[in-house]
C-alpha cells in the first residue's frame, strides 16, 4: 500500500489489488468508505478503476462488429461480466510523489477480455480534492471495443442528500440490466431511503453529495453517470462513465442511435483517456 497526500487530505492506494483505493480523508474524515483490513478484491475497496468498460455485459456475451464473444463472468454468482478486468489485476507504480502517483497495467488477450490493451492511471491529491486520469490503449491488431470510469463507494452518513442534473436514464431489469430510456432530470434527495442503481445520460459534469461533515462535488466531462445505493447500505456510489450500460452485450441497446450511448471503437494503438475530479470541503 501506499499513501499519497496534502495538507489535510490523505488517500491510501493499493496498486497490487486492482489499482485501487483504500481510502480518501479529510482531516481524518472519511470521503470514501474506509476499506476493512483484510479483502479479497477490489470491489470491497474504496474505489476501483472501470477499464477497458463499465458495468455489465450480459451473460458475459459480448457482442461487436458482427460476432459474440463469450467472456469471463467474474463477479459470480453474477450471471454477468461486470466493470472490466483492471480491478482483478495487479498495477505497477510507474513514478510516486508524496503528492501524486502513476500506475499501469498490461492486458493480455485471455478468457476475461479477447483484446490486449495497456492502461494508465495518474492520482493527484490537493489540499482540496482528488484529481484521477485514466486511459486505455488498444495494443491488439484489430479494432477493440472501450469504456472508462471509476467505481468510488463515499461514505453515506445520515441525513446526506445527492444531486445529479441530468437528461434521461436507462430503466434497469431485475437481472441489473438496462431495458429502456425515459426522459429524467436525476436526483435531488436526501439519501437515506435512496434506491438507485441506474445509469444516467445527458449528465451535466457535476454531482453533489452534502451531509453535516462535508460538501463532496465530482465532476468530469463525461455526460455518463451511474449513481447506486440502497436504505440498507451506509455508501452510495458515484460514478463517471464513458458510455450506458450493456451497450456491447446488447445489440438491441447499442442500435439506439437516438441516445448518446457512448459507443467507443478503438484502432490498433489508440487511446481512450477520461478525467474526474472529487472536490471536499468541511461542511
Amino acid at each position: 500500500m501506499l499513501r499519497i497526500a496534502a495538507g489535510a487530505m490523505a488517500c491510501d492506494i493499493e496498486p497490487a489489488m486492482g489499482g485501487c483505493l483504500k481510502s480518501l480523508r479529510l482531516h481524518g474524515i472519511d470521503v470514501l468508505r474506509p476499506t476493512p483490513g483484510s479483502v479479497a478484491t477490489a470491489r470491497q475497496s474504496s474505489s476501483y478503476p472501470l477499464v477497458p468498460w463499465s458495468n455489465r455485459i450480459g451473460e458475459g456475451l459480448l457482442r461487436w462488429r458482427g460476432r459474440t464473444v463469450r467472456i469471463e463472468r467474474n463477479n459470480a454468482p453474477e450471471p454477468h461480466a461486470i466493470h472490466g478486468t483492471g480491478w482483478q489485476d495487479a498495477w505497477q507504480v510507474v513514478a510516486q510523489h508524496a503528492d501524486r502517483v502513476e500506475l499501469s497495467l498490461a492486458h493480455r488477450a485471455d478468457a476475461r477480455w479477447p483484446f490486449a490493451f495497456e492502461a494508465s492511471q495518474a492520482l493527484a491529491v490537493s489540499e482540496s480534492g482528488l484529481d484521477m486520469t485514466l486511459s486505455v490503449t488498444n495494443r491488439s491488431h484489430e479494432p477493440m471495443p472501450a469504456g472508462l470510469g471509476w467505481h468510488p463507494f463515499f461514505a453515506k452518513r445520515p441525513g446526506a442528500r445527492v444531486r445529479v442534473r441530468a437528461k434521461g436514464r436507462w430503466e434497469m431489469s431485475a437481472g441489473k440490466l438496462p431495458t429502456q430510456h425515459v426522459s429524467h432530470t436525476g436526483l435531488d434527495t436526501v439519501t437515506d431511503a435512496l434506491d438507485v442503481d441506474h445509469c444516467f445520460d445527458g449528465w451535466d459534469g457535476e454531482a453533489e453529495l452534502g451531509d453535516h461533515l462535508l460538501r463532496i462535488t465530482v465532476s468530469s466531462a463525461l455526460r455518463h453517470i451511474v449513481v447506486f445505493t440502497h436504505p440498507s447500505r451506509d455508501i452510495i456510489a458515484i460514478e463517471p462513465v464513458t458510455h450506458a450500460n450493456n451497450i456491447y452485450g446488447d445489440p438491441a441497446i447499442a442500435s439506439q442511435t437516438q441516445h448518446d450511448l457512448g459507443i467507443t471503437e478503438l484502432a490498433p494503438g489508440e487511446t481512450l483517456t477520461a478525467g474526474m475530479r472529487i472536490a471536499v470541503a468541511a461542511a
